[in-house]
């Protein structure tokens, strides 16, 4: 269709049929936008092994829906959590105790 007094052509979107409403959720133009999609973040390597595989844990919630999610933010968390934990363990062998000071009471 076009606009005579523009003269620009007009597009008209598709209407429910006469009578029938369309439902919540119901594709548009033969794209559902509640379906999952991946979102193409990049994730750049980090070069920490158990970093880089929670970023990459992180691309599956790309395929899943909404409720799915939770379950892999809590891994990555899990995963980042315990990366950060082994960053504070001391390197070889536990260090000695402290010794106490010398007693100088006098009986």
């Amino acid at each position: 269709m076009s606009d005579s007094a523009t003269g620009t052509e007009v597009r008209e979107e598709a209407a429910a049929p006469e009578g029938e409403v369309p439902e919540p959720g119901d594709a548009i133009g033969g794209h559902d936008p509640a379906a999952p999609a991946p979102l193409f973040v990049p994730r750049t390597p980090t070069g920490d092994a158990r970093v880089d595989a929670a970023l990459e844990r992180l691309g599956d919630a790309d395929h899943l829906a909404t409720d799915g999610h939770l379950q892999v933010y809590e891994d990555v968390h899990g995963g980042l959590r315990d990366a950060l934990t082994a960053l504070d363990a001391r390197p070889g062998p536990p260090a000695p105790p402290a010794q106490s000071p010398p007693n100088r009471h006098r009986s």
